[in-house]
């Protein structure tokens, strides 16, 4: 696979950003037009980057739902949207969904219920309910596992 020089120095740009942190396909995709590369240059890049480990799309999908969960506390329903938006394929953001506990994902959604409650102000408690059950989805929580959290905390 030989490159031109316009090649050589996108792919030398691109591995370099990748090395700093993870990134997935289209977002490298993204960036190879930004630089001036057509389609077919642009694939053989791509290939090469995929060739050298330096973009893995399952990994990048399994680092941002971690990632996601644990520092911005978003629902898996959030976290899928986002990676679906990035043109992950649906298998890749089951499998990373896979890497969030259900544990750990029920305690995080009645930490996060918990804080917030305490700086909501509400005329009654269905208004307190609605403003958290409105919260709790607005970070991908799912309905059903907002319920099951407001009624443990007794909201």
């Amino acid at each position: 696979m030989e490159f031109t020089l316009q090649q050589t120095v996108v792919y030398n740009k691109a591995a370099l950003l990748c090395s700093r942190s993870e990134k997935c396909t289209s977002e490298i995709q993204d960036k190879l037009k930004l630089w001036g590369l057509s389609a077919e240059e642009s694939e053989s890049v791509i290939k090469k980057l995929i060739t050298e480990k330096y973009l893995d799309d399952e990994r990048f999908a399994r680092a941002y739902a971690k990632d996601k969960f644990r520092f911005n506390r978003w629902g898996k329903q959030k976290i899928e949207y986002m990676l679906r938006a990035k043109r992950i394929n649906q298998e890749t953001v089951k499998l990373a969904l896979e890497e969030i506990t259900d544990e750990g994902y029920s305690s995080e959604l009645l930490k996060l219920i918990a804080d917030k409650e305490k700086s909501i102000k509400a005329k009654d408690k269905f208004d307190k309910r609605n403003k958290l059950m409105r919260f709790a989805m607005g970070r991908g929580f799912e309905s059903g596992k907002i319920y099951a959290a407001l009624k443990e905390l007794g909201i």
